[in-house]
């Protein structure tokens, strides 16, 4: 315990000011708990390999929770429904695991009523899809069409809270919520519980003030943040050492204002360490290890910043 003292002076002040002055003065400040990432792991990065090899991996990675892929990205949510929910249930017990999150954009916003029910079965909290896609409209259109589709959320989003379970809506490339002012805009209209973002600044103008201040915006309604940056992109076939800068570290994106702002609203959500390999549906690099030791090389650069 920290040696806490007083001079003659405080003494006299403190006996003046009454007993319960006398009694809080013995109590030294309670130090103040450093922010810390949480961590969950997407299981897509390794591709469509088999829950039973990517579960033992979860918490060498600093997480204690997984967030289950579909086709074409990976395969680990059709695994659990072939292995039967309980069996992966104990799975989870386990390898001392939690399912975190769910990620369904293949159900897109609306189809989400039944994914809810498997994801609270499970223990899981956050369900990941996207939003409208198609080329977005510009200026008071898109802010409109940005209500309007808040407006149309809302019953999904209460049938989340009232299972203790939030919907996370991704900003992507070509779909409604795609630009920072979208973003900004959902954040705002999106008053009710079980809505939410999660942010993937792959997808956003790569400045890191930028993205810095959309943390702070969205605040409370950042639900899971993705640390992924666009590097050489991911869409076409591209060299390994140049599809692995969308990793944090290797590309040129600077992370410390993001986790400045993380910190700043004391973002109590899931960070994903991600990218996406081309093909999809394969693992980020060969061999299991491989992935998990990528992932860990990136979590050391996010730790490192946060120190």
């Amino acid at each position: 315990m920290a040696e806490f003292t007083l001079n003659r002076r405080q003494v006299c002040r403190i006996l003046a000011a009454g007993p319960a002055a006398v009694a809080l003065a013995g109590q030294a400040p309670a130090a103040e708990k450093p922010f810390r990432l949480r961590y969950c792991l997407a299981s897509c990065m390794y591709g469509t390999l088999k829950l039973e090899d990517i579960l033992p991996e979860v918490r060498k990675i600093g997480a204690d929770s997984i967030d289950l892929w579909p086709p074409r990205h990976g395969d680990q949510r059709d695994q659990i429904d072939a292995l039967g929910h309980d069996r992966f249930a104990a799975m989870l017990r386990d390898n001392d695991v939690k399912l975190g999150a769910i990620t369904r954009f293949d159900l897109g916003p609306f189809k989400l009523r039944d994914e809810i029910g498997v994801l609270r079965k499970l223990g899981g909290t956050v369900l990941v899809t996207g939003s409208r896609s198609g080329k977005p409209p510009e200026g008071e259109e898109l802010k409109q069409a940005v209500r309007q589709f808040v407006e149309e959320m809302k019953p999904h989003a209460s049938a989340a809270a009232e299972q203790g379970a939030t919907i996370a809506i991704e900003n992507h490339g070509n779909a409604l919520l795609c630009s920072p002012d979208s973003l900004r805009w959902f954040g705002e209209m999106a008053r009710w519980d079980g809505l939410g973002v999660a942010l993937a600044p792959y997808h956003l103008p790569q400045d890191p003030r930028l993205l810095a201040g959309l943390i702070e915006d969205l605040g409370p309604k950042l639900t899971l943040f993705y640390a992924w940056q666009h590097g050489d992109g991911c869409m076409e076939k591209l060299p390994k050492e140049r599809e692995l800068l969308q990793m944090p570290g290797r590309g040129p994106l600077d992370f410390a204002p993001m986790l400045a702002a993380l910190k700043k609203i004391d973002f109590q959500g899931y960070t994903e360490i991600f990218m996406h390999p081309v093909p999809r549906g394969i693992p980020i690099l060969d061999t299991l290890g491989e992935v998990t030791a990528e992932i860990n090389r990136a979590r050391a650069y996010l730790e490192r910043l946060l120190d």
